[in-house]
């Protein structure tokens, strides 16, 4: 094996070994202040709007997989490069390692609500990756009998190493899932809801079309939280202040106490492409949020309500909405069961009609009354809109785009949505052919999506399928295509079949 491969190799396990350790570290100093994890949140906060548009485009849910994936192949790249300039100069390979801490610990110091805590992991990883490098370089060097025996004891160290560090960032994010928040949320029991929610009418539910109430599981996720806040409920407060009469704070066992209704919201994000499954319908446990705004009395010119994650993450919802008599709630559960941890637990806001980027804040510990020409909640200065109203749109489930059918009847099925509106028609088109009514089911609210039925007699050949929908306000959606941002997708899902 070259001597520069093995020196590039070496610095690879010595930035994993640091990696490894900063994870475990990082369960008692806080989970945002694991390198990877803190670098990747500066990157999160920072990137342009295109970028993030583009990455959830491609990768979906999946986004922070990604991210986290591409900083640790930049890293290791960059860790093979100080590998081999170790062979070179040592101070150098020094100086690369203490610039791969520093900007660790930059990163996680600098975390909303860190403190100079926050930047032990990356300084002791760096320590450690120095020591490690240094280690595995003299073992590469050591004179032995034969090349190959040199080789396997090289390998030999440096995959102990690995298995080290490995060991160590499993063992980190086991005990960050171990902790307080996890054994609070699996030991709740729910209070009962005072006002249960209707029932849903067995035909609400088409064939073709994705289920009506989305099951958790597949509940989609989209947010700014590379590693999952993790909020003890025993810690938990939430204050609501700012431009009010009356501050106030409640705990969580005060919030256990109060009212609470359950109630069916379809939640959507902005970032939904058309034809996109960034939404879903879920049954919702809460408290009226407008009865805790009503507490609190608000000033007549605080029409923004902020709110604050524990993570420092914002969005600023017009105050009327939440006030103005929809169920906008604050949820602690979700289809039966208390939140999900990656879904807000212990308490997030659900609010109908609404994209989730100026609504849906998890995991939330504040709520700061004030103005829309004051503060500019976290998306605002990244180019979206202050304030966004979901739009009118329709999907078609089945037939899937591409799909192969034979001549005859094909039932076309799938959802439109235009919450706390309501949806009162669907059209399909086949081809430039005429728009034919379909046929609606049944929904517990106008707060959730609609699914709907057509019947088309194909004939041979291949045919686009197109879906617009009009909402009770008499609003028909529009076809101009339009990107996500600033506040929302436009046009209609349009799908192609092959038929013969």
């Amino acid at each position: 094996m070259r001597t520069s491969i093995r020196a590039g190799l070496a610095g690879v396990a010595a930035a994993a070994a640091a990696l490894g350790v900063a994870e475990l570290l990082a369960v008692v100093a806080g989970a945002r202040s694991a390198p990877l994890v803190a670098v990747g949140g500066v990157v999160v906060d920072h990137v342009p709007a295109a970028v993030k548009d583009f990455a959830i485009a491609v990768f979906g849910t999946h986004d922070k997989t990604a991210l986290l994936s591409g900083t640790a192949i930049l890293l290791a790249l960059y860790a093979y490069g100080v590998g081999v300039l170790a062979t070179r100069s040592w101070p150098l390979a020094g100086a690369g390692i203490a610039l791969f801490g520093a900007i660790g610990a930059a990163a996680a110091t600098t975390r909303p609500n860190a403190g100079v805590g926050a930047a032990i992991p990356s300084l002791l990883g760096a320590a450690l990756a120095f020591l490690v490098l240094r280690h595995l370089l003299r073992v590469g060097a050591r004179p032995a009998v034969t090349e190959a025996e040199s080789r396997r004891a090289f390998l030999k160290q440096a995959g102990i190493v690995a298995a080290v560090a490995a060991g160590g960032g499993v063992a980190g994010r086991w005990l960050a899932s171990r902790g307080a928040a996890t054994t609070a949320r699996n030991e709740l029991q729910l209070p009962a809801a005072s006002g249960p929610a209707p029932v849903v009418p067995a035909a609400a539910q088409v064939d073709g079309a994705v289920p009506y109430v989305t099951p958790t599981r597949d509940f989609y996720r989209i947010d700014t939280a590379l590693i999952t806040p993790r909020v003890d409920p025993a810690n938990w407060t939430l204050k609501i202040h700012g431009m009010v009469r009356n501050p106030i704070t409640i705990t969580w066992a005060e919030l256990l106490r109060r009212p609470m209704v359950e109630r069916y919201v379809t939640i959507a994000c902005v970032s939904n492409e058309v034809g996109g499954d960034l939404i879903g319908n879920a049954l919702w446990l809460g408290t009226p949020i407008k009865a805790l705004l009503d507490e609190a009395d608000p000033l007549p010119e605080a029409d923004q309500a902020v709110q604050r994650s524990a993570d420092g993450w914002t969005c600023g919802t017009p105050t009327a909405v939440l006030r103005d008599g929809r169920d906008a709630l604050l949820a602690i559960g979700m289809n039966g069961e208390a939140l999900p941890v990656e879904h807000g637990f212990p308490a997030r806001m659900i609010v109908p009609g609404l994209y989730g980027y100026v609504s849906a804040c998890k995991w939330i510990t504040e709520i700061e009354l004030t103005r829309f020409s004051d503060f500019d909640a976290y998306w605002v200065p990244r180019g979206w809109s202050a304030q966004g109203p979901i739009k009118t749109e329709s999907r078609i489930d089945s037939p899937r785009d591409g799909a192969s059918k034979k001549p005859g009847p094909i039932v076309v099925a799938g959802v439109a949505w235009a919450q706390h509106r309501g949806i009162a028609k669907v059209e399909v088109q086949v081809d430039d052919g005429p728009w034919e009514t379909a046929t609606l089911a049944p929904v517990v609210s106008d707060d959730t999506w609609r699914q709907w039925t057509h019947t088309w007699t194909a004939t041979s050949g291949d045919h686009a399928l197109r879906v617009r929908a009009t909402d009770l306000d008499g609003y028909t959606q529009t076809s101009d295509l339009a990107d996500p941002a600033p506040d929302g997708a436009t046009g209609w899902h349009r799908v192609t079949v092959s038929v013969s």
